[in-house]
């Protein structure tokens, strides 16, 4: 990790995207009596440095100000971090029952990732100039982090029935399914055996076979070809998602028709196709719904209280950022 993050921002810096070149332990920000410092920062940010210029290649001012959008977020959540830390010193909690816990979850991550191997996971940590004490106080602050977190924010969250009715009610357009259709597609292309029959041809000879009655299901899982081989049955889908050959159609059809030949130029193919079923535009009921929009409200709920909870610690405790 810690190779990879000096390579990564030494790249950086050599192209000339604008990370600032300070020190590697400078201090960023103060809070209360503990530093968050540049490495921490610029620890965290090698993930989204891999990603962000991989996605604004060749975009570099677009890059920067992406980079300095992660460079404070990451900070920010690394100042609340150290806020929740400092608010856990004010709780009376016995350090055994605390320690219990770390020492069952470095046992646990020992076992899962290093095969029962203490030394192994030492090395692993030397290699990455981690200490095992400075790995086991990551720990820690994880479980204290996480579990006033739970006892400020998560804990408090309870979404009413009349709330989600509510929020469906103002956004019933996000739930708006426009005409869906169940098909089975038969999907032909050229092959390259030169002794077999030209797709067109093969499509021509299927037709006849389906207009003198031939079973639609039994002929897709002998010929056709693709993702569509056994039976080519399809899920629900929306009409406006499939290509314009086929889109046109499908609207043309009947439910227990089946079309003519339907021919594809980008890629080449040849498509015959059998209307399962039909149903008009309409709008997901509450029911569909309900336990995604009360997942939506709890995340912004939780959202939400945190800002509230943080704001608080903020207010009572000192913070200084170094810019």
């Amino acid at each position: 990790m810690m190779k990879a993050f000096f390579l990564t921002v030494a790249a950086l810096l050599a192209a000339g995207f604008g990370l600032r070149a300070e020190p590697i332990n400078g201090i960023k920000a103060v809070v209360h009596d503990s530093s968050v410092t540049h490495w921490e920062v610029g620890e965290r940010m090698v993930p989204a440095i891999t990603q962000l210029r991989s996605q604004y290649a060749g975009q570099p001012e677009v890059l920067r100000k992406k980079l300095e959008e992660a460079e404070r977020d990451n900070l920010d959540h690394l100042v609340e971090n150290q806020l929740i830390l400092h608010e856990f010193k004010g709780f009376n909690v016995p350090e055994t029952i605390l320690d219990k816990d770390v020492d069952k979850r470095v046992d646990d991550i020992i076992r899962e990732r290093y095969y029962g191997d203490r030394m192994r996971l030492i090395k692993s940590l030397q290699a990455e100039g981690i200490t095992f004490e400075k790995f086991r106080q990551n720990i820690r602050d994880q479980f204290i982090e996480v579990a006033l977190r739970q006892k400020n924010v998560s804990s408090e969250i309870i979404i009413s029935p009349h709330k989600v009715e509510s929020y469906y009610l103002a956004h019933r357009e996000d739930y708006k399914l426009e005409d869906e259709v169940k098909f089975r597609m038969i999907v032909l292309t050229n092959s390259v055996d030169v002794d077999a029959p030209p797709a067109r041809k093969l499509a021509e000879e299927l037709l006849s076979k389906l207009n003198e009655g031939a079973n639609f299901a039994d002929l897709a899982e002998i010929y056709s070809q693709g993702s569509r081989k056994e039976k080519g049955d399809s899920d629900w889908m929306q009409q406006k998602v499939l290509r314009k050959e086929l889109a046109e159609a499908a609207s043309s059809l009947k439910v227990g028709e089946h079309s003519g030949v339907i021919e594809t130029h980008d890629p080449p193919a040849f498509y015959l196709m059998y209307m399962e079923d039909k149903r008009p535009a309409h709008y997901k009921s509450l029911g569909e719904v309900r336990d995604e929009i009360e997942k939506n409200l709890v995340l912004e709920e939780k959202s939400r209280l945190e800002k509230q909870w943080i704001a608080k610690l903020r207010k009572k405790t000192f913070v200084r950022y170094y810019y």
